[in-house]
């Protein structure tokens, strides 16, 4: 009776080969379940790993400049640029305006190369007082555009508090910082780089075309 029993229940050997293939593919299953959650956190890991690194490297490379004006004698006045970045700029252009005006006012423009953590410096009283006038009380500003790694940059402006009596400067001091890094001066086309040297803020006029037929013209200076 009891040998009937267990051959009752005995499961016959084709029906066990026949559950292999289900059991491989479940367990498969789940072992790649698992390897892709695996993969996801790698990736994660990975992206952040590589955000870390990019902003450090944007920290350390990323150019910046500092620009100080500073009284030198009643008559002359000189501007500090300080590179704080490691990477080398080439000076193009240094802008001077008071606040109260929207364009500037002064605009000197250079071909110098600045290495990271150097300083340059050049006398610019005549300019400063070009700038501020015989008789002026109140805050001037600098602004200098640089190329950096094959790009335009312009920093932002930098303030000084002047006092001007009778074409003389009794007064030179910087007032606070700026409130932005520098920032990428955008180009549309390789035609308008000497364009933003020459002035990155006013607006280009647009250039005349000559609509008479059968003659050409050549539009230079851009």
């Amino acid at each position: 009776m009891h040998m009937q029993l267990m051959n009752s229940y005995r499961i016959p050997f084709s029906t066990l080969i026949s559950y292999i293939p289900i059991i491989a593919t479940i367990v498969t299953t789940l072992f790649s379940v698992i390897l892709a959650r695996a993969t996801l956190r790698y990736v994660e890991a990975t992206d952040k790993g590589l955000a870390l690194a990019r902003e450090e490297f944007e920290r350390e490379w990323s150019p910046d400049l500092h620009i100080k004006m500073e009284r030198t004698s009643a008559t002359e006045a000189k501007v500090i640029v300080t590179n704080l970045a490691k990477t080398s700029v080439l000076l193009q252009l240094l802008q001077l305006r008071k606040l109260s005006h929207a364009t500037p006012f002064e605009r000197c423009r250079l071909n110098d190369p600045l290495v990271g953590g150097m300083t340059w410096t050049q006398e610019l009283g005549k300019r400063i007082l070009a700038c501020a006038g015989t008789e002026f009380e109140g805050p001037i500003a600098a602004s200098m555009t640089f190329y950096a790694a094959g790009r335009m940059f312009r920093t932002d402006w930098f303030r000084s508090h002047i006092v001007v009596r009778d074409g003389r400067i009794v007064s030179l001091e910087p007032s606070n910082m700026p409130a932005r890094r520098v920032r990428v001066v955008e180009r549309k086309g390789p035609e308008r780089r000497r364009e933003f040297v020459q002035d990155v803020t006013a607006e280009v006029a647009p250039a005349k075309v000559n609509t008479k037929p059968d003659e050409s013209f050549f539009v230079t200076g851009a």
